[in-house]
């Protein structure tokens, strides 16, 4: 029989997984090292769809001292969330606080009991700087399975919320992602921007940059509902200031057809 490939994947979310990487990575805080390696792993925890790196112990530059763990929650969610969270782990090992010059970040570090990863620790990513190699890197690593391509589409396709029109085009992007629904990415001269008000939001992607956010006027449970990125990294320049709908919240229409509403870790439930 032959293998999904996808499910498969999707199946070992429960495990410890590990993958060692060749590139330097280097971690700093305020301009002070914290780690320095050229034997890195990246880990993907139990739960977890994005990976960290871990480092050698040797590696660390920076204070690592015991702390208690923390209880992970009861139940368990089947995904935790991307890059949050970090002192919650569900594989056996020791958390530890980082010491940096004078300052000390709470369990931001943490020693797994398994072998083949017990000389390492994992670091968490939001309060350091990263680079790989000598290029700097936000958002999370650079996931070796993980890519992303924009192709150009002139399907019709139709965006709407609650019965409402917001998107109308024959000339989009589509942006797929691994392990993520198709994104469509809209001129905005086909996007209905009178029913959009800026947000406040911001958030980061390690492929794509960071992106801007726009909620439906007046309506509180669309909020934060598309976006866009207004200086996209590399691998985003097709998609520089186009507009993107969340797939899970709103209907999509491509040439006439229904399109099912894709689950993902952005799915609403209950919604």
């Amino acid at each position: 029989m032959a293998t999904h490939l996808g499910a498969h994947l999707a199946s070992l979310r429960d495990d410890l997984r590990f993958q060692p990487v060749s590139r330097r990575i280097r971690v700093s805080l305020g301009g002070h090292p914290v780690a320095d390696s050229t034997a890195a792993c990246l880990v993907w925890e139990p739960h977890r769809i994005v990976p960290l790196y871990a480092v050698p112990v040797a590696d660390v530059s920076a204070g690592l001292v015991p702390v208690d763990n923390v209880s992970p929650p009861d139940p368990v969610p089947s995904v935790l969330p991307p890059m949050q969270a970090f002192e919650i782990h569900l594989a056996p090992g020791q958390s530890y606080d980082v010491v940096v010059a004078d300052q000390v970040l709470e369990r931001a570090a943490y020693r797994f009991e398994d072998a083949d990863l017990g000389d390492h620790v994992l670091l968490s990513w939001a309060p350091f700087e990263w680079t790989e190699d000598d290029t700097p890197v936000m958002g999370h690593p650079h996931d070796p399975f993980s890519r992303i391509d924009v192709l150009t589409t002139y399907r019709h396709l139709v965006v709407s919320y609650d019965g409402q029109v917001l998107a109308d085009s024959r000339n989009s992007r589509a942006l797929y992602e691994s392990n993520l629904p198709t994104r469509y990415y809209f001129p905005p001269e086909d996007v209905r921007m009178d029913l959009l008000e800026p947000s406040d939001t911001r958030t980061v992607c390690a492929y794509k940059g960071r992106a801007t956010y726009h909620s439906l006027a007046g309506v509180t449970d669309a909020a934060d509902l598309a976006w866009s990125y207004p200086d996209p990294l590399h691998d985003a320049e097709p998609v520089r200031d186009l507009v993107c709908f969340y797939a899970e919240w709103t209907d999509l229409v491509a040439d006439g057809v229904p399109v099912p509403r894709p689950e993902s870790p952005f799915t609403r439930r209950g919604g």
